[in-house]
């Protein structure tokens, strides 16, 4: 089954969506540490009272997380998982 066309679809239908999000992501981060130990005052500018930038972009780690999750969710529940279902009725049909 593994050299189908069928799972190559459903494997390059994953990795199509979690390689480029987690590169992104990576180098998301990487930037915010990065800002963190060499852009100090940059960091520390404030935006509104006692916020500063370096709350704001630590916030919006979070955020980035949970929408990643969220939208690979949604991409799983749409497109990859009807794939393997169908893999699986296949292969528990030939069984």
């Amino acid at each position: 089954m593994q050299q189908s066309a069928e799972f190559g679809e459903l494997r390059r239908g994953h990795r199509a969506f979690a390689f480029p999000l987690t590169i992104a992501f990576v180098l998301w981060y990487l930037g915010y540490v990065l800002l963190s130990s060499y852009a100090g005052g940059f960091m520390a500018v404030k935006v509104a009272g006692n916020v500063n930038v370096a709350l704001v972009l630590g916030v919006a780690q979070f955020l980035t997380t949970f929408l990643i999750a969220w939208w690979y969710s949604r991409h799983a529940a749409r497109r990859l998982d009807p794939q393997a279902e169908a893999i699986k009725n296949r292969l528990e049909g030939d069984a």
